[in-house]
């Protein structure tokens, strides 16, 4: 009899422990209660975002519930914990967020993960942590989602093309040197104060030196001119027996001084330009008044007789402004012709110090080779230690064959020296978005205004910040895989394919991406040929191809699966 009784509370026990359970409402939440998006999961900025849409179904949730919901990303080597979140029932004091045991209710958590490269080969999991009074419940964890899609990885900004500080350099110098000779109210006669005094002397040296000179060319121009007042045609006669008197006395004067300079004349009857130009320079009285005039009347004798009639100026004009308009000017155009582009590459070999800087730096740009360069700059950053573009131009090598480290203590050394440079600036941020920093690299891009190279920087920072509508304008027409890259991040496929089929100088990278678009268009073979291309040239590839979810849909197609093994 009371073994009987003892098996009836067993039996009792046991169905008491059941109905509790089933009486909690937490029973393990079916998978097609939750969805995940995006699916697969992508990078974008350096996170991998998620958003996880739940339904508690009515009745599950119970009102002493509380339950802790935590995303957790898995991939070999570790894993990454997303953002917790607090569910309750409708009983429970605490500040997570209540559901009706009711009618139930749709959450939605949110988490972003710290990318890592092993999170493509990855899986996502909820965990449950769950509780009704002061009983710890057990829900299995639920998978939801496999795999992050890395592609926006791709983005390489040392592949960019750094910026080269500019030589100024010039074959050829133009100077021009002026001298007046002044003349008389209605004269054309020269007089002997005006051609002794020192301008003209010293005009006349520069001109025979400059013909002396064998690297030097000279041609000479007289203008000769009349002031606007008297008549038209007596100011003409006077303006043109100027020029020829000024021709006459220098023709011989440089024939004496053997001095080989052609000479072109000509003459202006009324200075009317010269007189505006006078008078704008002024602080006559009624000065406003009188550049009316000059712009209300076309006419010669009009303009006179207007302004004529200005009786409190004109004898002003009369004293200051029209006698320095009776004259002949003298120019001479002197162009200095500069070393050979041979001669300056020869003295860069042998005699880097009989070179200015400018022409050393243009010594580099005619060098064959980035070696051959790098010597030149090397040379330029001893001999003009404080001019900041040789150690800009040495780190811009340095960058371009991948040594980083040297190419920022190259670029460091440029700001030191002139911390406005717009080319430093824009290298010292490439070298940021190297090592993940973009908010550095916003700083020195915000420093390197026109700098041709900046908008293609810009679209480097783009991708990086997964801004990729804003990338594919800042690349503009630029052929390169990174260009290319920001038009498949945003669907762009046509154009993608273009621009990776113009780029100048393909790579392994080339090849890979226009195997990603081929199979976003569904075309296996140009999936494979361009894949067997770029792990050609770069073998590490194929192990890249065989996990990356962008060829997922041909994971057991035997041509992709002997494309990479």
């Amino acid at each position: 009899m009371n073994k009987k009784i003892s098996r009836q509370a067993l039996l009792l026990l046991v169905t008491a422990v059941i109905f509790s359970a089933c009486s909690s409402g937490l029973k393990p939440l079916a998978a097609n209660y939750i969805k995940s998006d995006p699916q697969p999961l992508e990078l974008v900025a350096g996170k991998v975002p998620v958003t996880i849409n739940a339904a508690f179904p009515p009745k599950w949730f119970d009102k002493n519930a509380t339950l802790t919901v935590i995303p957790v990303l898995r991939y070999e080597g570790g894993e990454a914990w997303g953002t917790s979140y607090t569910f309750q029932g409708e009983k429970v004091a605490g500040n997570g967020q209540v559901i009706p045991q009711k009618s139930g209710a749709n959450v939605t958590m949110t988490s972003n993960f710290d990318y890592v490269p092993a999170m493509q080969s990855s899986e996502l999991y909820l965990t449950f942590s769950a509780q009704v009074g002061k009983k710890e419940i057990k829900l299995p964890e639920i998978k939801v989602g496999d795999g992050v899609l890395a592609t926006a990885a791709l983005v390489n900004a040392a592949s960019e093309i750094p910026a080269i500080a500019p030589d100024k350099f010039q074959r050829i110098i133009k100077e021009a040197y002026d001298a007046d000779i002044m003349f008389l109210i209605q004269q054309a006669e020269l007089r002997a104060g005006e051609l002794g005094k020192s301008s003209v002397t010293d005009w006349k040296n520069t001109v025979t030196n400059a013909s002396q000179t064998p690297n030097q060319n000279v041609s000479v121009e007289i203008s000769a001119y009349a002031s606007p007042d008297g008549g038209f045609e007596l100011n003409e006669k006077l303006a043109e027996k100027r020029e020829q008197n000024t021709n006459t006395y220098l023709k011989q004067e440089l024939k004496n001084a053997k001095a080989d300079a052609p000479i072109s004349a000509r003459y202006t009857a009324q200075d009317w330009e010269g007189f505006k130009e006078l008078v704008e320079k002024s602080n006559i009285q009624d000065k406003q008044l009188i550049l009316s005039v000059l712009s209300m009347y076309n006419d010669s004798e009009q303009r006179e007789k207007e302004i004529k009639n200005i009786s409190s100026v004109f004898s002003v004009l009369a004293e200051e402004i029209l006698p320095q308009l009776r004259r002949s000017r003298l120019t001479a155009n002197i162009e200095i012709v500069g070393k050979s582009d041979e001669e300056i590459t020869q003295l860069a070999a042998s005699n880097p110090k009989s070179l200015t800087v400018e022409e050393l730096l243009y010594a580099a740009s005619l060098a064959g080779s980035n070696a051959a360069k790098e010597t030149v700059y090397q040379k330029a950053t001893e001999l003009y230690s404080t001019d900041y573009r040789a150690f800009n131009n040495l780190g811009a090598l340095d960058f371009q064959d991948g040594k980083m480290a040297a190419a920022e203590a190259n670029f460091n050394k440029a700001l030191s020296l002139a911390s406005d440079s717009p080319e430093a600036n824009l290298n010292s941020g490439l070298i940021a978005l190297t090592k993940g920093d973009n908010a550095k690299a916003q700083q020195f891009f915000g420093k390197a205004s026109g700098v041709s190279e900046l908008n293609n920087a810009m679209g480097l920072l783009a991708i990086a910040n997964g801004n990729y509508t804003q990338a594919v304008a800042s690349f503009g027409n630029t052929a390169s895989n990174n260009a290319a890259l920001a038009q498949l991040l945003t669907k762009d496929y046509s154009k993608s394919q273009a621009t990776l089929n113009a780029v100048k100088n393909p790579n392994a990278v080339t090849s890979y991406l226009k195997a990603i678009v081929a199979a976003r268009t569904n075309n296996v073979n140009d999936v494979v040929s361009n894949l067997k291309q770029a792990i050609q040239s770069d073998p590490s590839l194929a192990k890249k191809a065989a996990s990356d979810l962008e060829f997922v849909k041909y994971f057991t197609n035997q041509s992709f699966i002997n494309a990479i093994q």
